[in-house]
């Protein structure tokens, strides 16, 4: 398993277009990928799970990738963080 955690820059927090954008990153990989928020879990493949989470600017989430490919997913998902998050 490899995790890590990210502090939300944008505005508005994770929205439904960044939301949406997740889901596609998180389907490219075998391994399953979670965010959590205050003890909160949400598959990243799930759309209404991740909105469910109501994560806002400035709030810190926890990524845990586990499977297969998860060192291509770690990298991916973290790239995708920075750059749209």
């Amino acid at each position: 398993m490899k995790e890590f955690n990210y502090v939300i820059t944008d505005k508005v927090g994770i929205h439904a277009r960044p939301a949406g954008m997740l889901v596609k990153e998180a389907k490219k990989y075998e391994s399953r990928v979670v965010i959590s928020r205050d003890g909160k879990k949400a598959e990243a493949t799930k759309l209404m799970a991740i909105m469910g989470l109501g994560v806002k600017c400035g709030q810190t989430v926890n990524i845990e990738i586990t499977g297969t490919d998860e060192e291509a997913a770690y990298d991916g998902m973290a790239a995708f963080f920075k750059e749209n998050l």
